[in-house]
């Protein structure tokens, strides 16, 4: 029995999927009893939002083989494979050494992926791509040409020395910025990736001697047993290595607590009172991390251990279709702090609904949990359908919440 009075056991505790879902779940069940400060929740527009998302599933997928919501997606941005033009030239490297190069890539990317803001765009040959795409197309070339090595005779890899000395002009140069291409965050980017430099050179248990994130893939490697690894043991080991290197927010016993935000409404009485645990940007990595170990013959299984990811696609998705509906017109007016009580019931709401829709989506297409687990379900629809529907209704298709990030959150 974990004792959250505990701080070791309380901290380990917030880092479970377990932790993430209980705490969204408390928030919903409030607001189906309409004791939430800032949100309504209709769960009569449940079914029209699942034909919805089925509807984009169909239209996306027509044969329903959905890969998982994952950053190799975004690498393929307009059509491009360029993951595969960039593993063209690996000819000769062993298939070990291809899944370290493929998680120094994954991790950094997806590190730098918070939300690019409206205005800004990367251009690859002549060619403008914007958002989550466009943050993947840049990180990608910026590690071909090796900005996160420490050796530039080996470029294709990230690691301490690389990581460590990175400065905000850095990150700006290689993502374009400049006044008329404003990027959100970079200052919080840069910061992150110096983080993760410190993070590989604490822990060469994980990383190894040479403090490369590729490591890890090594470490989690030698615990599969008979071929087979469980979701979980990668999220968990995301969260041990890689929790040091977010903004010091919150933390309990000495522990950074990373993607970790409090909310009146819950209440538990002990460490954790208060607290909600999200990991966002640490389970998309997981699901990113899935296909590397199933590519290099390693059987990932209890996927569904994990959750979905509470961002303003998901989010807005339901606050689009009716599902939410603020309780105050000044939270759709004014620019809202990530830290804010309503950001963090908005993330919880979307996190918990998502499990709701999961199941009615599934009846729609006729599929089992099996073979429609979360992670295709967000790939296929739910992002797919936040996105689509974001454009129906304002121009630019920006979310409905005005969320100030900085750069380490969505």
């Amino acid at each position: 029995m974990t004792n959250l009075n505990d701080p070791a056991q309380a901290v380990a505790w917030l880092r479970t999927p377990e932790a993430i879902r209980s705490r969204c779940h408390e928030l919903l069940s409030l607001g189906e009893r309409e004791a939430l400060p800032n949100f309504q929740v209709h769960f009569d527009r449940l079914p029209a939002t699942a034909d919805y998302v089925a509807q984009v599933i169909r239209e996306n997928y027509p044969t329903l083989q959905i890969p998982y919501h994952a950053r190799w997606r975004h690498f393929a941005a307009q059509g491009v494979d360029r993951w595969g033009q960039l593993a063209a030239g690996l000819k000769g490297v062993d298939a070990d050494e291809i899944a370290r190069i493929r998680f120094d890539l994954c991790v950094t990317s997806v590190l730098l992926d918070a939300g690019a803001g409206p205005d800004w765009s990367f251009s690859e040959a002549g060619k403008s791509i914007g958002r989550s795409e466009g943050l993947a197309v840049a990180s990608l070339h910026a590690f071909r040409a090796g900005l996160f090595s420490g050796d530039k005779t080996q470029p294709l890899r990230a690691d301490a020395t690389g990581l460590s000395p990175l400065a905000p002009n850095a990150i700006a140069h290689a993502f374009q910025v400049s006044d008329s291409n404003p990027l959100v965050g970079v200052d919080g980017r840069a910061a992150l990736m110096r983080n993760l430099g410190a993070a590989l050179a604490a822990r060469p248990d994980l990383f190894g001697a040479g403090h490369r994130i590729g490591g890890l893939y090594d470490w989690l490697k030698h615990r599969a047993v008979d071929g087979k690894l469980p979701a979980r043991a990668i999220l968990a080991a995301v969260l041990d290595g890689f929790g040091p290197i977010w903004p010091s927010r919150m933390s309990l016993d000495g522990a950074n607590l990373g993607d970790v935000w409090r909310h009146r409404g819950i209440v538990s009485g002990d460490l954790t009172s208060g607290l909600v645990p999200f990991h966002k940007l640490s389970q998309w990595l997981t699901y990113s991390l899935v296909e590397i170990f199933e590519d290099a013959g390693i059987t990932v299984t209890g996927l569904d251990d994990l959750t979905g990811l509470p961002e303003y696609r998901n989010g807005g998705l339901f606050i689009d279709m009716g599902v939410l509906s603020v309780r105050h017109d000044a939270l759709k007016t004014f620019p809202i702090p990530v830290e804010d009580e309503a950001v963090v019931e908005w993330r919880a709401l979307t996190l918990a609904l998502l499990d709701r829709i999961a199941d009615p989506v599934r009846e729609r297409l006729g599929k089992s949990r099996a073979e429609m687990p979360l992670a295709r379900i967000l790939e296929g629809g739910t992002w797919a359908a936040g996105r689509k529907i974001a454009r129906e209704k304002r121009e630019g298709g920006g979310p409905p919440l005005n969320v100030v990030s900085d750069g380490t959150v969505f």
